[in-house]
């Protein structure tokens, strides 16, 4: 599987942007797909989980602001990100695989459990 991420840039507090993933194929190996942000020297953070069936899920920091969401047609996984804080200053990954539990409505999966990643696109956003 082959995702390739883009959409990422510099903004001001308050401002929107929107990430787009665009994947290889839509099979097994992508039905849970995944945003996840890293800022150099901390863990890897899961921020949005998309399940098969359409199930999302988010970390509580961008609950209300952050919208996953899948094209099926076009195979492209986006993130709508709107009021954004400089605390959301991060490079941000999509992931996709078979993920045995990818389902519920608060549970995203870590990053163990992807083995498909893209290269990453950052965002910065500032004060």
């Amino acid at each position: 599987v082959q995702l390739g991420e883009s959409g990422g840039g510099s903004v001001q507090a308050g401002g929107s942007l929107r990430l787009s993933c665009a994947a290889s194929e839509y099979t097994q190996r992508t039905r849970c797909m995944a945003w996840f942000r890293q800022v150099p020297g901390k863990e890897r953070e899961g921020v949005a989980k998309i399940n098969w069936d359409g199930t999302t899920a988010y970390t509580d920091s961008v609950k209300g602001r952050f919208t996953i969401s899948r094209d099926k047609v076009t195979y492209t996984l986006y993130l709508q990100m709107d009021d954004l804080k400089p605390e959301d200053t991060a490079m941000y990954y999509c992931a996709a695989d078979r993920v045995t539990v990818c389902g519920g409505l608060v549970y995203i999966p870590p990053s163990s459990d992807f083995a498909f990643w893209g290269q990453g696109t950052q965002v910065t956003v500032s004060s």
